[in-house]
């Protein structure tokens, strides 16, 4: 897996970002990167976990944890009913 993209650190404020692990915190690194990232931030993010993982991380958390435009907006991409 490739690293977090640098470009991301500024939404990891309360995190260590250097420690990060994008295996063991896929869950605020996905999290983050939908709400927060560029084209090319979420190219890495859809590069790095595969669409199934995103989409279930949207199904279980997105309303909860997502902006609702945010949430709309990926449901819609990742094409998730309600």
């Amino acid at each position: 897996m490739q690293p977090i993209p640098p470009t991301l650190a500024s939404v990891f404020q309360e995190y260590d970002f250097a420690k990060l692990n994008p295996q063991a915190d896929a869950h605020t690194i996905i999290e983050r990167t939908l709400q927060f990232g560029n084209r090319a931030e979420l190219r890495w993010l859809f590069a790095s976990y595969s669409e199934e993982q995103i989409r279930a991380w949207v199904r279980r958390f997105g309303e909860e944890v997502l902006p609702q435009p945010h949430h709309t907006f990926w449901r819609a991409v990742l094409e998730i009913s309600k």
